[in-house]
């Protein structure tokens, strides 16, 4: 076989194996998301106020998502990836299935616990499969690509969610959305290998597994990684806030209709979130070829540009202008993902970046979907004596701070990434030889 042959088939193999690793990210965030189309329905059926709504999309999913990342990733770090992905991606499949059969409140908090434990095995373990099958130099864009899953994700979540919902009621969405699992289950299992760990990373192969200790304490010396946290789970605190009470802000504040709210949802942050999201890693790759700061200027932009739009995106009182005033907001909440994530990787040892990213997720996930869409169902609820229905347009408003604050992170990490990634690359160079 010639080497351009070779190199071919290499190509043709990786992108397979991404187009796979996406589908499942997509899946992912179709059992994760849809639940956000479906609450209007569910706080009917089960009779609860908008602090429960935010227990159920945060608190009781990501707590147990972000926590159960940890030892998978430490896992992932250690054992055959594409098996520890397929087991994770069948059980939260199957628990988005249990909760269109949930009878009581409990039971559906039950299975979305279950979905988070599911959901946390398959994130780090695929970026970091990503990683190996890239040169540094393409990795954002291989990355963001992946990321555009979780929009994609999202457009379907909202558009099919929301119409199904409207025809046959919010179980039958969620048995529908837990089947494609089950089926990218088996052709995972089928078509793709684990490919080698640190095949693009000279010196690799001297590297042990470091514990989980070391990892910590590399990633708490790197200033680069602690400001790189706070603007990701900053922007997450806002992008979670958003995307889970968006679609009841334009039931309530518009009078939109299920359908309607899952197409408008579907299109913002589904297209054109997609298309934010790529275009993000492309152009931290493109720009971080002459100067590695652009992997933390892109995401910093990306916070920045919704704050002047965002009161008039809650406060209009017309339908059209709050939606065209919705796009900065609602697209830009993923464009964080494909910088960051090939930063962080960059910054620790091969055979701990799933530890890491699972450090970076645990932390966006407390903050983010812990406390963003908890934050706005409080204030939603604390606020309504006070200005009635409109409780939640304001609350939406306050929850924007976090995407300041992202901004601050996003640039105090730039200042600290070149070092730390050269810190790091020296560390893993092979020794000079004396020949």
């Amino acid at each position: 076989m010639t080497p351009a042959i070779a190199s071919h088939r290499m190509v043709g193999h990786r992108g397979w194996v991404l187009g796979v690793l996406t589908s499942i990210y997509l899946a992912n965030f179709i059992d994760r998301q849809i639940l956000a189309i479906l609450l209007p329905q569910i706080k009917a059926e089960f009779e609860l106020s908008d602090t429960a709504l935010g227990l159920l999309v945060g608190p009781t999913f990501a707590l147990f998502y972000a926590t159960m990342g940890l030892p998978l990733a430490l896992l992932a770090d250690r054992v055959n990836r594409r098996r520890l992905i397929a087991a994770s991606l069948a059980l939260f499949s199957a628990m988005t299935i249990a909760c269109g059969l949930a009878g009581q409140f409990w039971q559906l908090a039950l299975a979305r616990i279950l979905t988070g434990v599911g959901e946390a095995g398959t994130g780090p373990a695929s970026q970091t499969m990503i990683t190996d099958l890239y040169p540094p130099e393409r990795r954002a864009r291989a990355q963001a690509l992946y990321a555009t899953g979780a929009n994609l994700g999202v457009l379907v979540a909202f558009a099919a969610g929301g119409a199904i919902a409207q025809a046959w009621g919010w179980r039958t969405a969620f048995i529908v959305a837990g089947m494609p699992g089950l089926v990218i289950t088996v052709v995972l299992l089928a078509t793709v290998r684990d490919p080698p760990r640190g095949a693009n990373d000279p010196g690799a192969s001297r590297e042990d597994v470091p514990s989980f200790g070391a990892v910590m304490r590399q990633l708490w010396r790197s200033r680069a990684f602690r400001y790189t946290a706070l603007g990701a789970c900053s922007t997450c605190f806002t992008a979670y806030a958003l995307g889970s009470f968006f679609p009841m802000f334009l039931a309530r504040s518009h009078a939109m209709s299920t359908g309607d709210i899952g197409f408008a949802m579907a299109l913002i942050m589904g297209l054109c979130g997609g298309l934010a999201t790529y275009v993000a890693g492309h152009l931290a790759d493109r720009f971080g070829r002459n100067d590695r700061r652009w992997y933390s200027y892109i995401p910093a932009l990306a916070a920045l540009a919704p704050l002047p739009v965002a009161p008039i995106c809650f406060l209009a009182q017309d339908t059209g202008v709050a939606l065209a005033a919705a796009i900065l907001p609602l697209s830009l909440t993923a464009a964080f993902i494909g910088p960051t994530i090939s930063v962080v990787q960059r910054l620790v040892p091969v055979r701990s970046r799933a530890t890491a990213v699972a450090t970076l997720i645990l932390i966006d996930n407390v903050v983010g979907l812990g406390l963003g869409p908890q934050f706005v169902g409080l204030a939603s609820d604390l606020w309504k004596p006070a200005v009635g229905e409109d409780s939640l347009r304001y609350a939406m408003l306050a929850a924007m701070a976090g995407s300041a604050v992202s901004v601050f992170g996003f640039c105090m990490a730039a200042r600290h990434l070149r070092a730390d990634i050269d810190a790091r690359e020296a560390a893993a160079a092979p020794p000079a030889s004396n020949g």
